[in-house]
């Protein structure tokens, strides 16, 4: 089995402090994005933001 991708966040919309506090604690994150539109569907209800999120994730990782 081969190393596991690193674990990253995009959360559209919902501010959850404690969402956050928890998955830091569980995970060694190396990126969190808040968005200020989306939401459940972010796909479809802010498509550029996530695939803004994506490209930029995949940047930093040289992929």
């Amino acid at each position: 089995m081969g190393p596991s991708p690193p674990p990253a966040v995009a959360q559209f919309t919902v501010q959850d402090i404690a969402l956050r506090r928890d998955e830091e604690k569980l995970n060694d994150l190396v990126r969190w994005t808040d968005h200020d539109r989306g939401g459940h569907f972010a796909a479809m209800e802010a498509p550029d933001l996530l695939l803004q999120d994506i490209r930029e994730f995949f940047a930093d990782y040289g992929a």
